[in-house]
């Protein structure tokens, strides 16, 4: 281990970005040097090397989500598979039946989400965000409420980024193909995580990122349904006809590579991973509930990515409880929003009050996460919040509402 590596904090953010597992950095080494070419060049050697090793890797991603290869269009990540998608999606539905220009989402959507559909809202487009309960679920039958005869598409993410919350992908997949409208995912989050099937799930387009799967950043997909029925996508990047027309550029072929890579090991190696995640976080949130009191569980226990535990500590500023706790890499909320100042938009939108959602941890554990990390953050966690606690006026009331306001506080670990 070198001196840099023994003096980081012990990584908690794994739903921001995971490391490269060293098998995939292995597979990807090759393709910086050796088998270096175009993979679009296709009269000598060199192209058809480099055009094998990213049909090879077509393969392992659509494996991964029972997928057909030539469904994966390989993009630059998530955020822009989530661009094509919507962007895609509306633009050519607008030029086959200019009347159909609605679309439905969640209220608690990642921003590479959101942010599309607000500005397609400048271009004409009536977009529904359907708002969902104290637990962070979306549920169907506010899906089904909002659909219109003139919607589109409904995009709803798989697992959400912050709180960790599941949407029923199947049930919204058959509503979905029942009403005639595109439903997609985002999965960045799920995919590798647990088991995604875009048959089973009725998915039509299914946004993948590389980084949040132990693979290299840079490099993602959009899953985009052939048939029952085709998916026609407007292009967003224009020149060369790359990736069979949706996406122009030439293509990171060790990136493509590592993806692929990544996606393999994520499929085999699933199911253990999970659950000794999942109980490494139950015993973290058993851990702080049996020390602190007034402590608040966002989103629900039980639809949640195995590695998520998203919590509110009341009369505790988030950000200070992250200086104290420094010896750990650990997030306030969403990444991409981290250096703002503003609530997370995902907690307002389950209804927890302002400075309950500026006292909010997530803490996303990872594969590289041990018992000895576990307990480690759970001593540091409570020694840091009672001394921040003692810190306040002490005829101050505890500014946490009443359980019956929030059923997840103390709540127990299933």
């Amino acid at each position: 281990m070198t001196a840099l590596a023994a003096s980081l904090p012990i990584y908690l953010d794994h739903h921001a970005t995971t490391p490269c597992d060293p098998r995939v950095v292995e597979a990807m080494l090759p393709h910086l040097s050796g088998t270096f070419g175009n993979a679009a060049s296709r009269s000598h050697a060199y192209g058809w090397a480099a055009d094998a090793a990213v049909e090879q890797a077509r393969d392992q991603v659509a494996a991964l989500i029972g997928a057909t290869p030539k469904e994966i269009c390989f993009t630059s990540g998530a955020t822009e598979a989530d661009n094509l998608a919507l962007f895609g999606v509306a633009e050519a539905a607008a030029e086959r039946d200019p009347a159909r220009r609605h679309l439905v989402t969640s209220a608690i959507e990642h921003k590479a989400v959101l942010e599309p559909l607000a500005a397609l809202e400048k271009r004409g487009w009536h977009v529904t965000r359907v708002p969902v309960g104290r637990d962070g679920l979306v549920r169907v039958d506010a899906i089904a409420e909002a659909l219109r005869p003139e919607t589109v598409l409904v995009s709803v993410m798989a697992a959400n980024n912050e709180i960790g919350t599941l949407a029923p992908l199947a049930e919204l997949g058959r509503l979905c193909k029942g009403r005639g409208v595109l439903f997609h995912t985002d999965a960045a989050q799920m995919a590798g995580v647990l088991p995604l099937d875009v048959e089973a799930m009725g998915l039509d387009l299914v946004s993948l990122s590389a980084h949040k799967m132990y693979g290299p950043k840079g490099i993602g997909a959009l899953y985009v349904r052939r048939r029952g029925p085709m998916v026609r996508l407007a292009p967003q990047i224009l020149g060369g006809g790359h990736e069979r027309g949706r996406r122009a550029g030439t293509l990171p072929v060790h990136q493509v590579v590592g993806f692929g890579c990544a996606a393999r090991i994520a499929q085999a190696e699933m199911g253990p991973e999970a659950q000794r995640q999942r109980t490494l976080r139950d015993r973290l949130l058993s851990s702080l509930l049996a020390e602190l009191p007034d402590v608040v569980v966002n989103g629900d226990l039980a639809d949640r990515l195995p590695g998520n535990l998203n919590v509110s500590f009341a009369d505790v500023e988030g950000e200070a409880l992250l200086m104290a706790l420094r010896e750990f890499a650990l997030s306030s909320g969403a990444a991409c929003t981290s250096a703002t100042l503003e609530p997370s938009h995902v907690l307002r939108a389950l209804g927890v009050p302002a400075d309950l959602a500026h006292a909010s941890i997530r803490y996303g554990l990872g594969r590289g996460n041990t018992e000895a990390h576990i307990a480690a953050v759970a001593v540091a966690t409570v020694s840091a919040v009672r001394r921040l606690r003692a810190l306040r006026t002490p005829d101050r009331p505890s500014r946490i509402e009443t359980p019956a306001s929030h059923p997840f506080e103390r709540k127990a670990v299933p």
